[in-house]
């Protein structure tokens, strides 16, 4: 049979289309967009109802699933005879982003406080903090941050107890002009009945205006320094690849984009890092400040004391969890206390902590962590998280 040149034209450039449509499919496959949530690195969230009340494991599996600084999952764990201790792992350290470690520290105060909670879930425990006085940038592999003791008392799941594996950073939009309401707002102000910690929440438009211009400023700044532009492409995982191998770091998924946009960001080449750093401007700019209903602020004393920013990093989990068990969603927005460590380490004045100091009112106590919180236009996504085996030690 004698096949035309337009025939062959025509049947080389179907050839094309199906080739082309394969690599396609095959890139989504590859790449995670066929499979959002799923596989070994998202494993500990499906299994946590299962593995929630088995003895010293559910309690390291419970700080596992905490919040934690962009997601680096600062940590190890040690099972012994007498209770678990937690560690930190300063070579998951942010570098610039946090040169003293303060924000590594808010994040073992983020597992601590899970962990108390799913041990109180089992039946107790004492807990044994660290000494007074001891600061956040000699954290190191060798002495424990805390150790939680098990009792044999009557078991009783805490209230948040239940809301471990279904909190999320939500980084998309929440719905405009929906706030809290004043019974929600004191019910938030409860959780931080504590002396050393205190909450400040900024509802008003001319308060939520002024926080969201610093939020916004620090994190032009913080693009516009090479070495914290850097040390936050560390972690940011693009590829299904890279999911995979390291279980950890910011996903596409994670990002708060829709299913749609999603789906297409897997299916072009990776971003380099300053499109990765515009992108997280304008994201910042145009969605997480400018649909926030409500900002929040952790302050402390002293945010280099390990003690008092393990006790700030417990108020933020237990305000998440609550947040969660309330149908609210919440994004860490810290990138202005970020840059006051980064000026402390550079031995320059930090406009960013007087101005923190003017919207505060009261210099004595310092922002240590910053946050939004409304009610999310779509689900958040689970994060990736490391293998059990990989963060554990047992004794013995």
């Amino acid at each position: 049979m004698r096949i035309t040149r337009r025939q062959a034209l025509k049947r080389g450039l179907t050839g094309v289309t199906v080739i082309a449509a394969g690599g396609l499919v095959w890139r989504a496959w590859d790449n995670g967009a066929l499979n959002v949530g799923g596989g070994p690195p998202y494993e500990m969230w499906r299994d946590w109802r299962e593995a929630r009340l088995d003895g010293p494991l559910a309690i390291v599996r419970a700080g596992i699933l905490a919040a934690n600084a962009h997601n680096t999952q600062p940590w190890r764990f040690t099972i012994g005879e007498h209770g678990v201790a937690l560690y930190a792992d300063p070579g998951r350290n942010l570098g610039s982003f946090d040169p003293f470690r303060r924000e590594l520290t808010l994040s073992l105060g983020c597992a601590l406080e899970n962990m108390a909670l799913a041990a109180d879930a089992q039946g107790g425990s004492t807990l044994i903090l660290p000494t007074a006085g001891r600061r956040t940038s000699t954290l190191d592999a060798t002495l424990p941050v805390a150790v939680l003791i098990p009792e044999s008392v009557a078991a009783n799941a805490p209230p948040l107890f239940d809301a471990i594996d279904r909190r999320h950073t939500n980084r998309g939009p929440y719905a405009a002009g929906r706030g809290l309401s004043a019974a929600l707002e004191m019910e938030l102000m409860a959780l931080a009945d504590m002396p050393g910690s205190r909450l400040m929440l900024f509802d008003s438009d001319s308060q939520r205006a002024a926080l969201g211009r610093l939020i916004v400023s620090a994190t032009e700044s913080i693009v516009a320094d090479p070495a914290m532009a850097a040390d936050s492409a560390h972690w940011f995982r693009f590829a299904r690849g890279d999911i995979d191998k390291h279980r950890d770091g910011i996903t596409l998924d994670a990002t708060g984009l829709t299913d749609f946009v999603s789906v297409a960001a897997k299916l072009i080449p990776a971003p380099s890092p300053e499109m990765a750093d515009r992108q997280w401007l304008g994201a910042t700019r145009d969605v997480h400040v400018a649909t926030a209903p409500l900002f929040g602020m952790i302050a402390i004393k002293d945010p280099y004391d390990l003690q008092s920013a393990l006790e700030a990093g417990r108020l933020w989990q237990r305000i998440h969890l609550w947040a969660t068990a309330r149908g609210l969603a919440a994004q860490p927005l810290n990138q202005p206390a970020e840059l006051v460590d980064r000026d402390y380490q550079l031995s320059r004045p930090s406009p960013m902590e007087k101005a923190l100091a003017a919207l505060t009112g009261d210099p004595a106590w310092r922002p240590t962590f910053i946050f939004r919180m409304g009610y999310a236009e779509r689900a958040a996504r689970p994060s990736p998280r490391r293998a059990v085996e990989d963060a554990v030690t047992r004794e013995g």
